[in-house]
């Protein structure tokens, strides 16, 4: 869907700008975190879905500061809600996309914020507070990690890729999922698991991985890091765009195995994940 007026940079520096403010806040309560400070943890969807008062605070930064700088645009986000706009730019925010990551003082985690339009994401920035880096990409314009522009690898053969996933909150679906992943084992270099779905996403536009799929993901936690890695070359899969792995299924390549790893997660039965 095209917007007149529409300008995707713009929007990228906004998501880009605010993204890293966020990340500000929670470097610091991580910071914290490592000299000691409790951090109160609720629980959503199951006891391994956890949500961290960080998360909310830094949710409510990002509201806040597009409602200075991009005001009347609606925000989606994980911990607040919301709903898309039926036209205009809706924006989509993950505060802390790896928080049990967050909690057990890994540092892979990031702060994930998208400017949509109509559902499709149109510029995006996913920022890492630890590192301090920053991914970023807007529609047809390419996709960079701070000042350097991403390409996606070039593996001669899926035997030789390194794939990465992710595994559900739900117990009986990440046995589902295990059973996925062992079968592709035998097909691929390795596997590797993260835990942020958006930073997989972004790893795939760097080059660090050279796939990346996962079932049930919501918006918020691919709308930046696929545009990223689309913007990267990769060929990438929505969730309602690939029946053959799953109604629910994101699925990110580089283009010279991508149908060869949809072939073989649909064979080993993806779409019943």
């Amino acid at each position: 869907m095209s917007v007149v007026g529409l300008d995707e940079t713009l929007l990228k520096s906004v998501a880009e700008q605010v993204a890293a403010e966020a990340a500000g806040l929670v470097r610091e309560a991580w910071t914290a975190m490592q000299d000691g400070r409790e951090v109160r943890v609720d629980t959503k969807s199951a006891d391994t879905d956890v949500v961290t008062a960080v998360d909310k605070e830094s949710e409510e930064l990002v509201r806040e500061r597009l409602a200075e700088l991009r005001p009347g645009e609606p925000v989606l986000g994980e911990e607040g809600g919301g709903e898309a706009a039926g036209s205009g730019v809706t924006w989509v925010v993950d505060p802390i996309d790896g928080t049990v990551n967050f909690l057990y003082g890994l540092p892979s985690f990031a702060v994930s914020l998208a400017a949509q339009v109509g559902g499709v994401s149109v510029a995006g920035a996913v920022v890492e507070p630890v590192s301090g880096r920053r991914w970023t990409a807007a529609r047809g314009r390419g996709a960079w990690l701070d000042d350097r522009r991403l390409s996606v690898s070039a593996p001669a053969r899926l035997d030789l890729s390194l794939v990465g996933t992710g595994f559900a909150y739900d117990r009986a679906r990440r046995v589902r999922q295990g059973a996925l992943a062992a079968d592709l084992l035998g097909h691929v270099r390795d596997i590797r698991r993260n835990g942020a779905a958006s930073l997989e996403l972004c790893a795939v536009a760097a080059g660090w991985l050279d796939a990346f799929f996962e079932h049930g993901l919501n918006r918020w936690d691919w709308a930046a890091g696929a545009l990223i890695a689309a913007e990267a070359g990769a060929s990438v899969l929505l969730p309602g765009s690939a029946p053959d792995l799953g109604e629910d299924a994101t699925f990110a390549a580089a283009p010279g195995i991508a149908q060869p790893l949809r072939d073989v997660l649909a064979l080993a039965g993806a779409a019943t994940v």
